[in-house]
């Protein structure tokens, strides 16, 4: 047997789990919190997807002009 050898009932995770632990589950609120915060902000309802307002440009449509290279 091995100097280095330690008896399996002697293991266990320690102050340093814990911690990884705890700072996981404080991440995880926040993260959830943030993301409530930002689900709250969109509306209820989108309109459907062929109606467009149009005071909203379409980013697809040029406006007519070549881009400038200088």
């Amino acid at each position: 047997m091995s100097t280095l050898a330690v008896a399996t009932d002697r293991i266990s995770a320690g102050p340093l789990g814990l911690l990884v632990v705890l700072l996981m589950f404080v991440a995880t609120v926040l993260l959830i919190r943030n993301m409530n915060r930002h689900l709250r902000k969109l509306p209820r309802e989108f309109p459907p997807p062929h109606v467009r307002d149009a005071s909203i440009p379409d980013p697809r449509a040029g406006d007519g002009q070549a881009p400038n290279d200088s």
